[in-house]
């Protein structure tokens, strides 16, 4: 760093003063009160949680801090300085940037055309000076050791190089205090590991960091304060190390929370095989064959790169497998359709609800009831009285916190719309429900209500497929086979240690001599 950026960087540390405070922070929608008198205080140094459930405020305060939104009342402060105007959008740079869980990189635009977006290099006559441009962007990825090509498609970054690029261009404005919203909900254990590593880096080098996340775990891992914001108001604010994790859970939701875990009653001696998978070979290698009962909940688990998801893709027909055959209730489904999945009766909840679950300007109705017309039609053509008492049922069942069913999904939070996701899934009642990666970024009471679903639909015969590497997504499973490097190499029936599981995902056998 150049001598300024370390003036800059050590300021709020020698003068004492917050590197950002925002104070009665009150924000209206209409007549939603989205913040009422809430507030938090980051110091230097620190990486600051900010938790709360799905509808808390959290994004409200985000959108506050980094100047997208201005607060009705209330005051926003950096280093002891004003937050400078709405439209000040270089003024916001200088002090905050904010890596969002949806990334903002271009797809179609280079490494290096991304990390300088409307500030390319300029040569004679005004013209894009290609080969300055980048050589900028090779010292700036060289500076905060980010190891990517710059020539190469943004396409073509895993999700965890897009987020070490998207800091990095955020640390080129001069910023020094990053929002990190949800920043591993996409990861597998080795990424998380490796940008927490990379966090404490930053850290060493005078970044200041608010993390937003659902993973509790992550909070006692990574971070020294925690903020909780409940029902639009602030809760609660402490070291990590003195608060619990029952007392964690309690201010966020206001009651205790538990996770549902199988009932793991044993299946009646006469349940059909509904489901079966017979040497499914994937596009990349990974290979599966199972056979599930119904009403029977298997998970199948795995870290990055095991190939988990790819078969649960290939047998929902998301992709065409390299070989095999599923058989769903005596019915070969066709490979690589999706359409014919839906008709024999898959159910599915995608890993991408963004890229894959939801259509965000349609409404709640439209995208519950998009795979069911014949459910809402009425002489041929769709009955919105139908469709909507379809997705009022939905709304109530899986308590999607929203003022009716025409209201657009864009609209909602992060948890809502994944529970969005799953009432599509079960409006055809179907044979099989595939979750893969059911709960992630969601908050503690919406993952509690996401996992009970599973419950209910096995009582009625459904068999459940939860493709996960969370605990608790794999805890309401009856047996759960383990996958690593394309190859199923354990499988786990009811009663086995996290240790266990965990060692398996990673390719190790704790009990080998």
């Amino acid at each position: 760093m150049s001598v300024s950026q370390q003036d800059s960087t050590h300021g709020s540390a020698a003068n004492g003063r917050p590197v950002v405070e925002a104070v009665n922070i009150t924000k209206r929608f209409g007549s939603t009160l989205a913040l009422s008198d809430a507030g938090i205080v980051v110091r230097p140094g620190e990486t600051h949680a900010l938790v709360g459930r799905n509808g808390a405020g959290k994004s409200t305060l985000v959108s506050i801090l980094t100047g997208l939104q201005a607060a009705d009342y209330g005051a926003v402060a950096f280093d002891g300085r004003p937050a400078p105007q709405l439209g000040d959008r270089d003024g916001w740079r200088e002090r905050v940037a904010c890596v969002y869980q949806k990334s903002t990189i271009i797809p179609a635009l280079t490494v290096a055309e991304n990390l300088f977006l409307n500030r390319h290099a300029r040569g004679p006559g005004g013209l894009i000076s290609w080969s300055r441009l980048r050589r900028e962007a090779e010292r700036l990825l060289e500076a905060w050791s980010v190891e990517v090509d710059v020539r190469q498609p943004a396409s073509t970054l895993s999700v965890e190089q897009r987020q070490f690029v998207e800091i990095a261009r955020a640390l080129s404005f001069g910023a020094r205090f990053i929002i990190l919203d949800e920043p591993t909900a996409q990861l597998d254990g080795a990424g998380i590991n490796r940008l927490f590593t990379r966090i404490q880096d930053l850290r060493a080098q005078g970044v200041t960091f608010l993390f937003i996340s659902h993973h509790l775990q992550e909070i006692y891992e990574i971070c020294d304060q925690v903020t909780v914001f409940r029902d639009a108001q602030h809760i609660l604010t402490a070291p990590v190390a003195d608060v619990t994790r029952p007392a964690l859970v309690a201010a966020m939701t206001g009651e205790d929370v538990t996770m549902p875990v199988a009932d793991h009653r044993p299946l009646p001696p006469d349940a059909p095989v509904l489901l079966s998978v017979q040497d499914l070979v994937t596009s990349s290698g990974a290979e599966l064959s199972l056979q599930a009962q119904a009403g029977e909940v298997v998970g199948i688990a795995g870290g990055g790169g095991s190939g988990k998801v790819e078969v649960a893709e290939a047998i929902v027909g998301l992709s065409r497998p390299a070989g095999g055959t599923v058989t769903l209730d005596g019915r070969v489904l066709r490979p690589g359709s999706v359409p014919d999945a839906l008709a024999a009766g898959v159910g599915l909840v995608p890993q991408d609800r963004h890229r894959e679950g939801l259509v965000p300007l349609l409404s709640i109705a439209e995208n519950i009831t998009m795979t069911v017309p014949g459910r809402i039609e009425r002489h041929g053509v769709i009955s919105p009285a139908r469709r909507d008492a379809l997705a009022r049922k939905a709304i109530a069942d899986l308590a999607i916190k929203a003022a009716g069913p025409q209201v657009p999904v864009s609209d909602l939070s992060g948890g809502n719309q994944q529970k969005v996701v799953m009432g599509r899934a079960l409006a055809s009642d179907p044979k099989l429900l595939v979750l893969i990666t059911p709960t992630a970024g969601v908050d503690v009471r919406s993952k509690q209500t996401l996992l009970g679903v599973v419950e209910d639909v096995r009582r009625r015969g459904t068999t459940v497929l939860v493709v996960s590497d969370e605990l608790d997504d794999l805890r309401i499973c009856d047996r759960v086979l383990v996958m690593f490097q394309g190859r199923v190499v354990d499988e786990m029936a009811h009663g086995w240690s996290d240790n266990d599981l965990v060692a398996a995902m990673e390719g190790v056998d704790l009990h080998h001599v």
